[in-house]
């Protein structure tokens, strides 16, 4: 089937399936955005709490992604401690975040030294159906941008933080990564945005990760099949046609929402 460019679901090689975003949906979170990629669900709620700035870099705040892949999501998933893949997706958010740029960590700290932010990015899958990495890459963005946070000053006379509710600002969103995942099929033939029956059949998987710039964040290769310099270049292509259709779709929602 695939050499007729052809896929079980009947989609294209080089096509993804409908992709939707609902940004803002967890009310109780200072942001958060639920992605559909076919049926693959992923929800992604951030919680912005003070902290010490770390004592090595004392004008920096944190950002800590966590994925959480539930027996909910698949049954390939047991209850329990996060597993392998779980703990792989939060390395690769984590990575993500650190090359992108997507915030500067500078931008979190709010006294040199004293108080800083932290933001607890928790993405947990509803329904897994492959291609986990896209969609916790955009939720994260469209989350990102949904995050409002209070302005706080510190009191010079007791030292202490204080924060007002009514004066909030967005984040200083710097880059817009976006992910883009392959499917390898005997060393030669890639498929975009595979389902999971086509994960588990593949012989490799390759993600790569690009800016609004063209700039390349990361190439995520977890072993399986080599690629062709060649090969590879065809992924990168594509990668930057798939960030135009993101970034308009992110657009889209974000204009839709925002008071008249």
């Amino acid at each position: 089937m695939l050499i007729e460019n052809c896929r079980p679901d009947g989609r294209e090689l080089g096509e993804f399936r409908t992709t939707t975003v609902n940004i803002g949906s967890i009310t109780t979170a200072d942001g958060s955005a639920l992605v559909k990629l076919g049926n693959t669900t992923v929800i992604c709620g951030i919680k912005a709490e003070f902290a010490e700035p770390p004592a090595e870099s004392t004008n920096k705040g944190y950002i800590v992604p966590n994925v959480d892949l539930p027996p909910l999501c698949s049954s390939r998933f047991r209850p329990g401690p996060p597993g392998e893949e779980a703990q792989a997706a939060s390395q690769f958010i984590a990575d993500v975040i650190e090359n992108s740029e997507i915030i500067m960590k500078e931008d979190l700290c709010i006294a040199n030294g004293k108080l800083a932010w932290v933001l607890y990015c928790d993405f947990i899958c509803l329904d897994y159906d492959g291609n986990i990495l896209d969609a916790c890459t955009f939720a994260l963005l469209a989350a990102l941008k949904n995050v409002q946070l209070p302005k706080v000053t510190i009191n010079e006379e007791t030292g202490l933080a204080e924060v007002d509710l009514k004066q909030t600002n967005p984040l200083n969103i710097r880059k817009h990564p976006v992910a883009t995942s392959f499917a390898i099929f005997d060393d030669t033939i890639l498929i975009v945005d595979p389902t999971a029956e086509e994960e588990d059949l593949a012989t490799g998987t390759v993600t790569i990760v690009m800016d609004e710039e063209g700039k390349l964040c990361s190439v995520h290769k977890p072993g399986g099949s080599g690629l062709t310099a060649a090969k590879l270049q065809d992924c990168i292509t594509r990668a930057v046609t798939r960030h135009k259709e993101v970034k308009k779709l992110i657009d889209k929602v974000i204009n839709s929402i925002k008071p008249k």
